[in-house]
């Protein structure tokens, strides 16, 4: 098992990917701490872990506010030994579809503001623990999003570059105390839709262009492609456990593409 008798912290368990990554993760022998706002969201994903012979603990918590995330990652540390990954998926509904002339100014800041505040606070968090035993993983996602452009989206691609920086910086103030910060960057998954905010995300832009989100999805997104097709869960979910496991112990400070050649690096 990759990530045998490892303990790993992901913020917003209950979402797609999070869950996704969660039930991976316990596959592949780690305790699971799922933390995030929806308390019926994160026992699904426990139960599941559970029903498959995995270990999951639950706590409801708002990772925008710096005294409880710190206090969570605190008790966790505490009880379980010590934190040894740590990913953030955390998602926040956001203005999307709005073009320039028309975004004000709000709508373009929130989701900056949110998405850093968000990884810098669980990142600085867990890294207290994880300097103090030498070694760790955080991971954080991003999108296409970072080194795209059009219209419709400023706020998200400024967003998401903003978070590619964050992590490429964050893992040279890290690297000397052995913790490790990859950024896993997937496009649109169709089938996360019905268990996420994406749904409300790309909304403005399916309404605007007319269409259904599937039909966008399905004759705008997955032709970009160089794969033809989007991504799948069970692929970002994958490509998290390897990341996070030592067989990846030379990785630190990459973007990992998982777009399905929607980008070429």
């Amino acid at each position: 098992m990759l990530l045998q008798d490892k303990n790993a912290v992901i913020y917003g368990g209950g979402g797609a990917i999070g869950g996704a990554v969660a039930r991976a993760f316990a596959r592949e022998g780690a305790t699971v701490y799922l933390a995030g706002r929806t308390a019926a969201k994160l026992e699904g994903v426990a139960g599941e872990i559970a029903a498959a012979g995995g270990r999951a603990e639950t706590a409801e918590l708002d990772a925008l506010d710096e005294k409880a995330v710190d206090e969570h990652a605190d008790a966790v540390a505490a009880n379980a030994g010590g934190i040894d990954v740590a990913l953030n998926a955390v998602g926040i509904t956001h203005d999307q579809g709005t073009p320039f002339a028309e975004l004000s100014l709000a709508d373009y800041t929130l989701p900056i503001s949110a998405y850093t505040r968000t990884n810098f606070l669980t990142a600085k968090a867990v890294a207290r623990h994880m300097t103090k035993r030498g070694s760790g993983v955080i991971l954080t996602l991003s999108t296409p999003g970072s080194r795209m452009t059009g219209s419709g989206f400023l706020g998200y691609g400024v967003t998401y570059a903003a978070v590619e920086a964050f992590s490429r910086i964050l893992s040279g103030e890290l690297g000397p105390s052995g913790v490790r910060v990859v950024c896993l960057r997937p496009h649109a998954i169709p089938e996360a839709l019905p268990l996420s905010h994406t749904r409300e995300v790309f909304a403005g832009f399916a309404e605007r262009a007319g269409t259904s989100l599937e039909t966008m999805l399905a004759e705008q997104l997955q032709p970009g492609t160089l794969l033809g097709r989007l991504p799948r869960l069970a692929e970002v979910a994958e490509a998290a456990v390897f990341f996070a496991s030592d067989r990846a112990g030379a990785t630190t400070g990459a973007i990992v593409n998982l777009t399905s050649g929607s980008l070429v690096d």
